[in-house]
């Protein structure tokens, strides 16, 4: 299991599309399980992937659980 984290000064609506994007059925094909207004989860494979995102002043934290899909976390927050 995986736990990173990366500053981001990208909206939150955007950084969660993003993640719809890149994990969802049109990128590695996981399954949506959540969605939510700061937060969305995938999975399937074995594994899942969780991004929640938190506001502090100008810039966002993004924050990435994963299981089975660490190297695409790790790309995923390369992105965003």
């Amino acid at each position: 299991m995986l736990r990173i984290s990366k500053e981001s000064r990208l909206a939150p609506d955007e950084i969660i599309s993003s993640a719809s994007r890149y994990f969802g059925k049109g990128g590695e094909g996981l399954e949506e399980t959540e969605r939510g207004s700061c937060c969305i989860s995938f999975s399937g494979a074995g594994g899942y992937v969780a991004v929640t995102v938190s506001e502090e002043g100008s810039h966002r934290e993004v924050n990435v659980e994963s299981r089975e899909f660490e190297y695409q976390a790790r790309q995923f927050l390369r992105s965003v």
